[in-house]
C-alpha cells in the first residue's frame, strides 16, 4: 500500500492542481480531503485550461477514480456545474465517488458568510463569502446536513428544519434579513441537486482502503495550505478546516501509517489573498511585477494576490508540521527577468532572531524579514527540461532554498504547461 499527501506550504495558490495532476499519472485513486469550493486548480494541458473547485485533478486521467472525501464540504450546485463543464470538455465524470460523510455547503451558510464578513468591518477576515466557514460550523455544532441526506427525503427536511430554526432567528434579528423557506431549499436540493449527483454518492473511506489492500496508488490532494490551517495557520486569518497534511487521515479516513510520501508545494516566491500578517511582502514595483508575470489573481474570486519574497522561516515550520518528505517549487520562471532575488532566512522582532515562526501572533505581525541576497539569472527558463540545462543562478537559488529547508526539491515548475516540470534527483 502506498498513500501520498500533496500540500500547500503558504498560504495557497501554490499550484497544488498541477502537481496532483503529474502525480496522477501513477495513481489510482486520487482524494480530496478537506476544504471546499473556496479553493480552485488551474490546469492547463494540451492548451486547453480546466479550472476546477472540487472535483480532484485526478480525473483529468481516464484510469484514476477521483474522490471527494468526508472532510470535505460541497456546494451540490457547484459540483453538478464543475461536472457539466467536465463533461462538456470530453472529461468522463461517472467514476467520480463522493462520500456521503461530506457536509453539505447550505444557502443560507453563504449568506452568513457574508453578513458576518460585513459584520466584522476593518477587522473582516478576507473570506470568499462561499460558505465554507458557516457550514464548517454547523458541522461541529452537529446541525449540519450530510451528502447522504439527500437521497433521504424525510430526514432532508426535518434536519432542514432544525437548522432554521436557529438559523432564521440570526438572519431575522441579528442581521434584519428575510427567514429562508424550507420548502425553497427542499425544491432545490432533493429536487434538482439529489437526482444528478445521486449515482456519485458513496463510501469514500470503503474506496480508500480497498485500493490500499491491494497495493494501488492512493494520492490525497488538499485544498489552501499550511499556513491558512485552522490549528496550524495564521488564525484567525486561515480557513474552517485543515490543510496539513494531518488532515487527510480525518479528511479521507485513514490511519498515518497508510501514508509514506508528503510532498509540500511552495511558489518560488510567496503570496496571499485577503487580510493576514505577511513579513515579506512587496509594495513595490518588483510586488506588481511578480502580480502581472505570475497572472497572481484568485482562480475563483479574481481578486489580486499579495506578493512577497519567498520565505525559508515559514517553509521550516512547514516541513515540521507536515513532516515533509520533499518539496516542489513552482512557477521559477515568474523569477525570469529580475536582476537581484531574496529569500528571508529568518525574522527579528524587539531584540530577538526567529529562524523558526513564532507561536505569538503579534510577533508574527510585526516581524522584520531578515534576508539573503542572490544573484538572478536573466534569461528565459520557460524552455528548459533538462535540470542540468538549468543557468547556474536558478540551480544555486534551488540549492540555497533545500539547504534552507532541510529537504530535497525534487519537482520544479517552470511555466504554466503540463510538461514544464523538471525533475531533480
Amino acid at each position: 500500500m502506498s498513500g501520498t499527501v500533496v500540500v500547500g506550504t503558504q498560504w495557497g495558490d501554490e499550484g497544488k492542481g498541477k502537481i496532483t495532476d503529474l502525480l496522477a499519472r501513477d495513481a489510482d485513486v486520487v482524494v480530496r480531503y478537506q476544504g471546499g469550493h473556496n479553493a480552485g486548480h488551474t490546469l492547463v494541458v494540451e492548451g486547453e485550461t480546466f479550472a476546477l473547485q472540487l472535483v480532484p485533478s485526478g480525473v483529468l486521467y481516464p484510469h484514476v477514480t477521483p474522490v471527494i472525501g468526508n472532510g470535505v464540504v460541497v456546494d451540490p450546485r457547484v459540483l453538478i456545474a464543475e461536472l457539466d463543464m467536465l463533461t462538456a470538455k470530453g472529461v468522463d465524470c461517472s467514476r467520480l465517488v463522493v462520500s456521503g460523510n461530506a457536509h453539505l455547503i447550505m444557502p443560507y451558510h453563504q449568506q452568513l458568510d457574508a453578513l458576518h464578513e460585513r459584520h466584522l468591518g476593518k477587522a473582516k477576515l478576507g473570506t470568499t463569502k462561499r460558505g465554507i466557514g458557516p457550514a464548517y460550523a454547523d458541522k461541529a455544532m452537529r446541525t449540519g446536513l450530510r451528502v447522504q441526506d439527500l437521497l433521504d427525503p424525510p430526514i432532508f427536511r426535518e434536519k432542514l428544519e432544525m437548522a432554521l430554526e436557529h438559523t432564521n432567528q440570526v438572519l431575522t434579528r441579528v442581521f434584519n434579513r428575510l427567514p429562508v423557506e424550507v420548502d425553497a431549499v427542499i425544491d432545490e436540493y432533493l429536487g434538482t441537486c439529489a437526482p444528478r449527483l445521486a449515482p456519485h454518492i458513496g463510501d469514500s473511506v470503503d474506496v480508500v482502503h480497498a485500493a490500499l489492500e491491494a497495493d494501488r496508488e492512493v494520492l490525497f490532494e488538499g485544498a489552501q495550505a499550511t499556513f491558512l490551517d485552522l490549528d496550524q495557520g495564521t488564525y484567525p486569518f486561515v480557513t474552517s478546516s485543515n490543510p496539513v497534511a494531518g488532515g487527510a487521515c480525518t479528511g479521507a479516513g485513514v490511519g498515518p501509517r497508510h501514508i509514506d510520501r508528503v510532498i509540500g508545494i511552495a511558489k518560488a516566491y510567496v503570496t496571499r489573498v485577503g487580510s493576514g500578517p505577511f513579513p515579506t511582502e512587496l509594495f513595490d514595483e518588483v510586488g506588481d511585477h511578480l502580480v502581472d508575470v505570475g497572472h497572481e489573481y484568485g482562480t475563483n474570486t479574481g481578486r489580486r494576490r499579495r506578493t512577497g519574497w519567498f520565505d525559508a522561516v515559514m517553509l521550516r515550520h512547514a516541513v515540521r508540521v507536515n513532516s515533509l518528505t520533499e518539496v516542489a517549487i513552482t512557477k521559477l520562471d515568474v523569477l525570469d527577468a529580475l536582476p537581484r532575488l531574496r529569500v528571508c532566512v529568518a525574522y527579528e522582532h524587539e531584540g530577538r532572531r526567529y529562524e523558526h515562526v513564532p507561536y505569538h501572533q503579534s510577533v508574527m505581525h510585526h516581524a522584520t524579514p531578515v534576508y539573503a541576497d542572490l544573484e538572478g539569472w536573466q534569461c528565459d527558463l520557460t524552455g528548459v527540461t533538462d535540470p542540468a540545462d538549468l543557468p547556474a543562478a536558478a540551480a544555486a537559488y534551488l540549492d540555497f532554498l533545500e539547504d534552507q529547508i532541510g529537504v530535497p526539491v525534487r519537482l520544479v515548475g517552470v511555466g504554466p504547461g503540463r510538461a514544464q516540470i523538471l525533475h531533480r534527483t
